[in-house]
């Protein structure tokens, strides 16, 4: 998964494989999901995230809690 935030447009982007969108969905709220060929999610892209409290300071840093490697 690759995580980016775009600071010019407030975006948060977590991309979860590296494939073209073939078609995307804007949810209530501001999040946006785009799905590849086989209707699987590909990417969500979280809108005004600085707003919203997902990131914070000049260099935002993104912390994933919770998730378990195996």
């Amino acid at each position: 998964m690759i995580v980016r935030y775009d600071r010019d447009a407030d975006v948060l982007l977590l991309k979860l494989k590296d494939e073209p969108p073939a078609d995307a969905v804007e949810e209530p709220g501001g999040v946006v999901i785009s799905y590849n060929a086989e209707g699987l999610p590909i990417s969500i892209e979280l809108l005004t995230a600085s707003r919203r409290g997902l990131v914070q300071g000049a260099d935002p840093k993104v912390v994933l809690a919770g998730l378990k490697v195996q």
